[in-house]
């Protein structure tokens, strides 16, 4: 892998350098205000973690020189299939989620006076690529080139997927899940990245943590600009 990333950063700087014309990328808030996801440890919705990283990612894009753009960022898309169809004409698609847990491996606590529930199991980032995708190696590479970067800005990525998924990269937290319809559906590269688990009570409140989401946001656009230089 460091080899790969090495290329992949020696063509960012050649196409930087010739001034290549700038890549777009869609940058798609999941889940929307009529059916926010997941709740966190302490009662937050999934919508509103993804809205606000959302925002964060494409404005760190954006001083890469990178167009945005932005899908489903009011909360009231009507599709899975309409998030794909409103990016087209991209360059590369990322759907930015935050990751739960199921049921049967939630504990619960008081918070707030209330019960509610939470994992000392589960934690980190995770990213999916969609092998029904036709651009399937691009996905792959862009995968693998933002999990590297997030590892050397000191991110971990979760193995709890492997419990259900096949590995692409696991080293690098990239993992196949094939019928993801916005993954699918994309005519061109396309990821989902899980920034993190909202059901642990400490990364919960990572998450929410303005200079963690901008060192993370700055990871992931290093390298996706890296991994579009060389497409």
């Amino acid at each position: 892998m460091k080899n790969c990333l090495a290329i992949i950063l020696a063509g960012f700087l050649v196409s930087t350098a010739t001034g290549a014309a700038p890549p777009r990328v869609a940058v798609d808030v999941g889940h929307t205000l009529a059916d926010p996801g997941a709740s966190s440890a302490r009662g937050r919705s999934e919508f509103a973690f993804n809205l606000d990283f959302a925002k964060v990612l494409a404005a760190a894009l954006r001083a890469e020189k990178i167009k945005v753009q932005e899908v489903n960022f009011d909360g009231l898309i009507g599709s899975l299939a309409e998030r794909p169809a409103q990016a087209r004409g991209s360059d590369f698609f990322i759907a930015v989620h935050h990751d739960s847990i199921a049921a049967d491996y939630l504990e619960f606590w008081d918070w707030d006076g209330e019960e509610a529930s939470y994992t000392t199991l589960k934690r980190g980032f995770g990213i999916f690529v969609s092998r029904r995708n036709p651009e399937l190696a691009a996905s792959l590479r862009c995968a693998s080139a933002m999990g590297a970067m997030l590892r050397r800005a000191g991110f971990a990525p979760t193995p709890w997927h492997a419990r259900k998924h096949q590995p692409a990269d696991a080293d690098n937290g990239v993992w196949y899940y094939d019928n993801l319809v916005v993954l699918h559906k994309a005519t061109f590269p396309a990821v989902l990245f899980e920034a993190g688990v909202i059901k642990h009570r400490e990364e919960e409140l990572e998450l929410l943590d303005p200079e963690r989401q901008a060192r993370m946001a700055d990871a992931l656009a290093t390298g996706i600009a890296a991994c579009l230089a060389v497409k």
